[in-house]
């Protein structure tokens, strides 16, 4: 079986550095390691060919973000699993193996999440990915480990391998054949939740996502865009109401898209409560952007085999608002 881990890297230079040995020394035993490059404009190349040099180098022509980027990039390369892999990750010792393993186990297995903790405070979960990603009849995701933004300390209560809705982009593997079926990640979200569509695009012709939490690496966070990034609020409320034209089952399309765009504005009302008006011009900026994508997107959803059932909770939003229910295990 074929690994290739593919780090996606976009003038990152001081990343790489802090990064690479790190997955070089633990990775090259059972994978090749690759850097996918989005037209960089720094040395990232130059340094990556002089320090690291069994690392592969895949020259992409121009930065298309995580979506394109990822797609031009793995058309170039042979392998059986993809790694999609942040620059800001540390991995850990052996933590291909459990992966590995699972996947030849498994054939019905597509795409495996290890667990995803915080670089910063190694004892807590990260945002993006945490135990496993779930989401909501409304198409709000979150995490075992984390919902909205409480984060809960690792005790080993997700050491676990089970079955999850959504892998995080953060570390993402794929099998090659299940990618290349499904014409990959969909270029039109740029950044953001587009790894959530991917994963409900495979589960909807019949594959599983698995979370391994045998397998631990270490995320920074927010190295391409902070959380307090407006543009980082306009992707992601743009994308997740994409996610729902495209991929919410048809007898609940309508009401579930309603609700959101009415959840939206509330949350628009929050942000001036906060007064942090940019992001409140960033969900407008989202839904005018969402609107224009609109009829582009109900075609996309014309050519896709749907589920009848997708969400674990019924709304996040209520329990964790309003009944105060703040983890996982909580959660009804």
């Amino acid at each position: 079986m074929k690994i290739a881990v593919v780090i996606l890297n976009w003038n990152g230079q001081k990343l790489l550095k802090q990064f690479l040995p790190s997955i070089v020394d633990f990775s090259s035993k059972e994978a090749t390691v690759y850097v996918a490059d989005n037209a960089s404009t720094d040395d990232s190349i130059a340094f990556v060919t002089k320090n690291f040099p069994s690392v592969k180098i895949v020259k992409n022509e121009q930065n298309g973000g995580y979506a394109k980027g990822y797609n031009d990039a793995l058309s170039k390369i042979n392998a059986d699993i993809y790694c999609l892999l942040n620059s800001d990750i540390e991995v850990s010792k052996n933590w291909l193996t459990p992966i590995i393993d699972v996947f030849k186990k498994e054939a019905q297995t597509a795409i495996i999440q290890p667990k995803i903790l915080d670089y910063k405070n190694k004892s807590k979960f990260e945002y993006a990915g945490a135990g496993g990603g779930f989401i909501d009849f409304y198409g709000y995701p979150y995490c075992r480990g984390r919902v909205f933004n409480t984060i809960e300390t690792d005790k080993g209560q997700y050491n676990d391998t089970t079955k999850i809705f959504w892998a995080s982009g953060a570390c993402l593997f794929i099998r090659a054949s299940v990618y290349k079926e499904i014409n990959g990640l969909d270029e039109d979200y740029f950044a953001h939740q587009e790894e959530i569509d991917l994963c409900w695009r495979v589960q909807n012709i019949g594959y599983d996502i698995k979370y391994v939490g045998t397998s631990n690496v270490y995320h920074i966070g927010g190295a391409t865009l902070q959380e307090t990034n407006p543009e980082k609020t306009y992707l992601n409320f743009r994308n997740s109401l994409l996610n729902i034209v495209k991929n919410v089952p048809k007898k609940w399309f309508l009401f579930v898209v309603f609700m959101r765009l009415l959840f939206d504005g509330i949350a628009g009302i929050k942000f001036l409560l906060e007064l942090r008006p940019v992001h409140t011009l960033a969900i407008i900026k989202a839904h005018i952007s969402f609107y224009k994508n609109f009829n582009k997107f109900l075609n996309k959803r014309k050519k896709l085999q749907k589920k009848q059932t997708y969400y674990i909770h019924t709304s996040i939003v209520w329990q964790y608002f309003i009944l105060l229910r703040k983890r996982f295990e909580t959660l009804k």
